[in-house]
């Protein structure tokens, strides 16, 4: 199998982590393998996080959910530490407020909404409600998709006639 990370030089990960994303890609059909190789890419992701977003959408669309669960939690601490993010939600709003429009912010808001989707998958439907509830409350342009996940888990169910 042939790997060409130079191919792929606007993702920014160590060439070594780009050959194992690459990998993950090329056996897509052999689930267990290509889950190995996503694996130590994240084992070596370190401070790069396209490699979990690159992670959170192959488990997603593998419909691995749990892990796709893990990786955004994973992000989320991530950022959260580099920012140096409170964890309490009403100390946490007001600064997402001010910096919504900041890269690392906005991928915060993603990640945090993209979470709120995972647990719905999950059916953990009352904690995907309030993940998009909280993310709506800040997205006034709903850039972020949750004030849509927010309708379609708080729709009435239709009446068959």
């Amino acid at each position: 199998m042939q790997v060409q990370p130079e191919k792929f030089s606007w993702f920014q990960v160590p060439e070594d982590i780009k050959k194992l994303l690459i990998l993950a890609a090329q056996t897509w059909e052999n689930t267990s393998e290509s889950e190995n190789y996503m694996q130590q890419a994240l084992a070596q992701a370190g401070e790069h996080t396209d490699v979990f977003i690159a992670a959170y959408r192959f488990f997603y669309y593998k419909n691995n959910y749990p892990l796709a669960l893990q990786t955004t939690i994973q992000l989320l601490d991530k950022i959260r530490v580099a920012e140096k993010l409170p964890h309490d939600w009403e100390q946490l709003k007001p600064i997402l407020v001010s910096r919504r429009e900041e890269p690392k912010i906005r991928l915060y808001l993603n990640t945090y909404a993209a979470s709120g989707l995972v647990l719905a998958k999950l059916g953990e439907i009352q904690q995907a409600k309030e993940i998009s509830t909280k993310v709506k409350e800040i997205d006034d342009k709903n850039d972020f998709g949750a004030g849509i996940l927010l309708d379609i888990l708080t729709r009435p169910a239709e009446e068959d006639d």
